[in-house]
């Protein structure tokens, strides 16, 4: 694994570097080429988060979030979702015959259970009404939702407004690459 290291509100020491490069390359033995991962260390006092992601071929991306009282915990918490992360993609990749050049699947063990697929149970027609990006969270927080479609009252593009883990608010505007 080739780890760019991130700290928000401190710098990275030697050791947390240490732990993590430990830690984290025992992801190494499931992919083929040295894999990049982004990992960010938040030091918010008493809690300690590790966001780590990982950008895979396909435009596939693998993310866990942790937040603990130490970051060790906290990065073996990510491991773990990270290897739950990586099982279910290469399930879904032999199922469709995929060859899956990123993933070794000689490191996957196949005793696990098969894991339900997801699938898409309920379908809801909402009406969007031209708003401000305010007035779309204003009616979010009415409707007690964790985010809201609505169409942006003067470009007249579809946006999403959603409700942040900090309590903050977050604006999706799609664009065309």
């Amino acid at each position: 694994m080739k780890l760019r290291l991130q700290g928000k509100n401190f710098k990275v020491g030697e050791g947390l570097a240490n732990l993590s490069d430990k830690k984290f390359n025992r992801l190494d033995k499931y992919f083929v080429k040295e894999q990049e991962m982004d990992v960010k260390f938040t030091d918010q006092g008493v809690d300690k988060i590790v966001e780590a992601t990982i950008f895979l071929k396909g435009g596939t991306i693998l993310r866990a979030e942790e937040v603990t009282d130490d970051f060790s915990t906290s990065i073996d918490e990510a491991m773990d979702s990270l290897v739950r992360q990586i099982r279910k993609h290469k399930t879904k990749l032999q199922r469709k015959k995929n060859s899956g050049e990123t993933i070794r699947f000689e490191s996957f063990d196949d005793t696990d259970d098969k894991e339900d697929e997801s699938k898409i149970v309920r379908v809801k027609n909402i009406p969007i009404k031209p708003m401000m990006p305010e007035e779309a969270v204003l009616q979010m927080d009415l409707l007690n939702h964790n985010f809201f479609v609505f169409t942006d009252a003067e470009t007249m593009n579809v946006n999403v407004v959603y409700k942040r883990n900090d309590g903050n608010y977050g604006l999706i505007v799609p664009t065309r690459d």
